[in-house]
């Protein structure tokens, strides 16, 4: 006998309800593919967010603190040449770009009051004496450290790593500027997740030599005196005036005039 009220007689089971669980299976199968589709899709807008929150929160930290002080670790890692100079000290930041870089090794100073920047060598008793303009301070790479510069403003953020081992507690922000920047093709900060302070900063040229500082023993707000940031020539140096470098690399000469 065929079909009756749409029974099947013999199957016991209705012709509706076959087509309930093929739509049902076919629905299931529709909503998986939907959440694989929206993984994929949502997880560059959620990288962008959490990138930029971050890139935020490492701003607002520097925007709040007065001045700071750190032990400091510097190596360089060039493509043509391993096993390139090293230095270490301690560094001093200032809003208003006051900055101090008193190397231990090598034995050297580099001193900013925000106006004037002095590169001085003890060993050969010369100083070089160059000044510089607001905008210089705000194109240089580690400019937020001083008050200067945005990081949001003057960077775009190419890339956002979150360490995912329990001994490891930090967030890595990789940059390019907005503006070419001479000497500077991307920006690599790596930062503490609770309190946002930078604790290495990886500075790459175009060539993609890596210039990497490691910042240890961070303290804030001390209320530095702006003198702290004012270089004296000491008597019988040599003086050169320099023009205003690309920008004041620690470590880094600028161009003597003649």
């Amino acid at each position: 006998m065929g079909l009756s009220n749409g029974v099947e007689r013999g199957g016991g089971r209705t012709f509706e309800q076959g087509k309930g669980e093929a739509n049902l299976r076919r629905n299931f199968m529709f909503v998986g593919m939907g959440l694989i589709f929206i993984n994929l899709t949502l997880l560059p807008v959620a990288f962008g967010a959490t990138g930029q929150e971050v890139l935020g929160e490492i701003q607002n930290r520097y925007e709040k603190t007065s001045d700071s002080e750190a032990k400091f670790l510097q190596e360089y890692f060039g493509k043509m040449m391993k096993g390139g100079p090293r230095g270490e000290g301690k560094v001093y930041f200032k809003k208003k770009g006051m900055m101090r870089w008193d190397y231990e090794v090598p034995n050297q100073k580099i001193i900013s009051d925000g106006q004037s920047l002095w590169f001085y060598q003890p060993d050969d008793n010369q100083v070089m004496v160059s000044e510089i303009s607001k905008d210089f301070l705000e194109k240089t790479p580690l400019a937020f450290l001083a008050g200067e510069g945005d990081l949001r403003r003057d960077f775009n953020l190419v890339n956002f790593n979150e360490s995912v081992s329990s001994k490891e507690d930090h967030y890595v922000v990789e940059l390019v500027p907005k503006e070419p920047q001479a000497g500077l093709s991307k920006l690599s900060l790596t930062v503490d997740k609770k309190t946002y302070q930078v604790l290495q900063a990886d500075v790459i040229d175009a060539m993609g030599n890596i210039t990497r500082t490691r910042f240890l023993n961070i303290k804030t707000n001390l209320n530095l005196p702006d003198s702290f940031f004012h270089f004296t020539i000491p008597p019988g140096a040599e003086v050169l005036k320099i023009q205003e470098p690309s920008r004041p690399s620690p470590g880094g000469k600028g161009k003597p005039t003649k």
